[in-house]
């Protein structure tokens, strides 16, 4: 097992079906990974079921909880700054509902640790289009938003809107939380952007993206909006490092 610390955030609302089958998958896996939930007041009792495995698995499991949704890049934020401030080498972000598959963590953590990404990129679309069980419409959607951003923001990523990625801390160390603005998946985008215009190496490692089975999703066309218009905006934003 390796000696570096590595922790996964993952933001629930409502993942009462996923997150116990979860978090016993990522504890099952050989490279020790802890787990950080941020949940935002779900009323289904996600938080409940992570507090039970937390006296399972202790020190390993951890939860942050909020009152109402908040928003993903808010909730990530959140997990960063714990993270940074807990002393962990690598951080993570993935959904709870299996559409990032908790066997592709090793190779996004090898990325990092081993093929000197900075920030190693879970892609749909850097070999072709992997996507399993969208409807086409969504598919085509989200591969030309990558697209629209790549072409947009200059930015040689293939999967601009991937939520599921490795960072090493010194990226989030240096990144100006302050000056995120998007808060949707827009979130996703400006992370990246911030990460390519600030020097960083990025590496896109192709997965095989399989839609949610169980609990319901919470794409909406305003998240869609938001990254529209925030790309248009970030395009002419300056980059700044945090002040340290």
């Amino acid at each position: 097992m390796s000696a570096d610390k590595k922790v996964i955030i993952i933001p629930t609302y409502n993942e009462i079906e996923n997150i116990e089958k979860m978090l016993r998958k990522v504890m099952s896996l050989e490279d020790g990974f802890h787990v950080l939930i941020i949940d935002d007041g779900s009323p289904d009792g996600t938080a409940d079921v992570v507090k039970k495995l937390m006296s399972e698995f202790p020190e390993r499991i951890f939860i942050i909880e909020r009152a109402g949704k908040q928003g993903l890049g808010t909730a990530y934020i959140t997990g960063f700054n714990w993270s940074v401030g807990h002393g962990y080498d690598y951080i993570f972000e993935m959904d709870a509902d299996f559409s990032h598959s908790p066997d592709d963590l090793p190779r996004l953590y090898r990325a990092c640790s081993e093929e000197g990404a900075d920030l190693a990129i879970g892609s749909r679309y850097c070999n072709g289009i992997s996507v399993i069980n969208w409807p086409i419409g969504r598919v085509i959607m989200s591969y030309y938003a990558s697209v629209y951003v790549r072409k947009v923001l200059g930015m040689k990523v293939y999967d601009c809107t991937a939520g599921f990625k490795c960072y090493r801390r010194k990226v989030l160390e240096t990144i100006d939380f302050e000056r995120i603005r998007m808060r949707g998946y827009g979130f996703q985008i400006e992370m990246k952007y911030n990460a390519y215009k600030l020097g960083f190496n990025i590496k896109e490692v192709p997965i095989i993206f399989v839609d949610r089975t169980e609990g319901v999703s919470k794409m909406s066309s305003s998240i869609f909006g938001e990254a529209f218009w925030g790309v248009i905006k970030l395009r002419f934003r300056k980059i700044k490092p945090r002040q340290q």
